[in-house]
């Protein structure tokens, strides 16, 4: 089995691939430290399962979830967080398992070994993803596309427009078309309003550090 790391503190992924490595039948076939080389590494590597954190900067586990799900690779979500805020955009993404960091080798392995036979994986400590999504109406997903819930978190950590561009490559100008697009289409009047509607989608977890 083909797995990719996506997790940008490198202490972690660093172990896990140490232990991860331990197994005869998974191969780590590539990590990467942010979501956008998350989407890049899985069209050059392929990987069967990707083991995604949520918190990344750049692009959000979430919308990396959402891109490489549509490559075919099968997603793992691996987070210190479990609670239906957390595991709701993940499975609407299309993450096929979520797991807390809380747990040992031999569940992420099980899980790991799961998803890639087609099966779905939700650890203990995680809410139950059919009630999570159930609680939600259809309508709370807006079809953002990939560069927006970027353009969208990045505003929610304060970051301003020439920062955001500076970060994603784009000019100043680009970000505040893209800002403006975000307040149409999700009908907010300022910038206070979109912060709470990126913590709505889960791209910033209320406890969450700030991007480096």
């Amino acid at each position: 089995m083909r797995v990719l790391l996506a997790e940008d503190h490198t202490i972690v992924r660093e172990g896990l691939r140490a232990l991860l490595s331990r197994c005869a039948d998974l191969t780590i076939v590539g990590e990467a430290e942010d979501g956008g080389a998350c989407v890049q590494a899985c069209e050059t590597c392929a990987p069967d399962v990707v083991v995604m954190d949520l918190s990344m900067p750049k692009l959000d586990g979430v919308s990396a979830t959402r891109a490489v799900s549509a490559m075919g690779a099968k997603v793992l979500v691996l987070s210190m967080h479990g609670g239906d805020e957390y595991v709701r955009p993940a499975v609407r993404a299309g993450a096929k398992g979520y797991l807390l960091k809380g747990n040992g080798l031999s569940q992420l392995v099980e899980a790991i070994r799961a998803i890639a036979r087609g099966e779905t994986y939700f650890g203990a400590g995680v809410s139950d993803p059919g009630v999570a999504i159930a609680k939600v109406p259809s309508d709370e997903d807006p079809g953002l596309t990939p560069r927006e819930r970027e353009v969208l978190q990045l505003v929610a950590y304060g970051k301003s427009s020439v920062e955001i561009g500076e970060l994603l490559g784009v000019s100043p100008k680009t970000v505040e078309t893209h800002r403006a697009r975000l307040m149409v289409k999700l009908e907010a009047p300022n910038s206070a309003a979109l912060v709470r509607y990126a913590i709505r989608l889960g791209l910033v977890p209320l406890d969450d550090e700030k991007p480096r």
